[in-house]
């Protein structure tokens, strides 16, 4: 589960060794030499820094926290290349999903299992405006955190660029997609994109994807929940790749 680091020294240093954050939380209107390094630290690293109230503080870590508080990850984050290294390990085509700005824990949880039972080789979420590998995600994911590796990228558009250097096609999943999901082929090296919860691919993103598809959808209800529809797009691809192959 998520780890709770308190107190500025122990905050300052585990940015300096790399350690996977989440968010640095500092108390409102403190300073001094320490904190300036923190917060240059944490931009260097991409780690969110939020300025809270002591109060928030106080019910997150016991004791001295000395206005500074970090939230380490449940997990640590695999290198792209660890996702890269998998899927040829298999020898299997590459299969990732990633999540465009996914913000809610139980989402990202939910799809984590997904993507655990449906045999993908790994999720990529940006480091930035997206929920990290939080306790919340943990609780969510029931178990299936331990076996997906989760890369945490800080630029997903150049991310993008270097799986298709390596053969791997980029799929943007929207509502007005380019294609049917159920048509569309999906036992090529690919990328599923799914973008964050009502407001869907950020156009940067959209524009970098190979092509688009769409869930086809009968009721009046225009979209579905983020997590429900990487379920149902991981699992075409699980049926086209293996059911139908067989």
């Amino acid at each position: 589960m998520e780890e709770i680091l308190a107190g500025r020294i122990p905050v300052r240093e585990a940015l300096r060794a790399g350690r996977s954050l989440n968010k640095v939380l500092i108390a409102t209107h403190l300073e001094g030499r320490v904190v300036g390094e923190i917060l240059n630290l944490a931009r260097r690293e991409g780690v969110p820094v939020q300025r809270v109230d002591r109060s928030v503080l106080d019910k997150l870590a016991a004791g001295n926290h000395q206005g500074v508080v970090a939230l380490a990850a449940a997990r640590e984050y695999a290198d792209l290349d660890d996702l890269l290294s998998l899927a040829r390990q298999k020898q299997e085509a590459p299969f990732f999903i990633i999540l465009d700005q996914v913000e809610d824990p139980h989402n990202l949880g939910a799809i984590l299992r997904s993507a655990e039972a449906s045999g993908a080789h790994g999720v990529i979420i940006p480091r930035r405006r997206a929920v990290g590998l939080t306790g919340a995600v943990a609780r969510t994911a029931a178990g299936a955190l331990e076996y997906v590796p989760v890369a945490r990228v800080t630029n997903l558009a150049r991310t993008i660029t270097r799986l298709q250097e390596e053969g791997i096609w980029v799929i943007g999943a929207e509502g007005d997609g380019e294609q049917d999901a159920f048509t569309a082929d999906l036992t090529i090296p690919l990328a599923l994109v799914l973008g964050s919860e009502g407001r869907g691919l950020s156009s940067l993103i959209k524009a970098r994807c190979d092509f688009t598809i769409k869930l086809p959808l009968r009721g009046r209800i225009n979209s579905l929940n983020v997590a429900a529809a990487a379920t149902v797009l991981m699992y075409e691809v699980v049926r086209q790749r293996y059911w139908q192959q067989g």
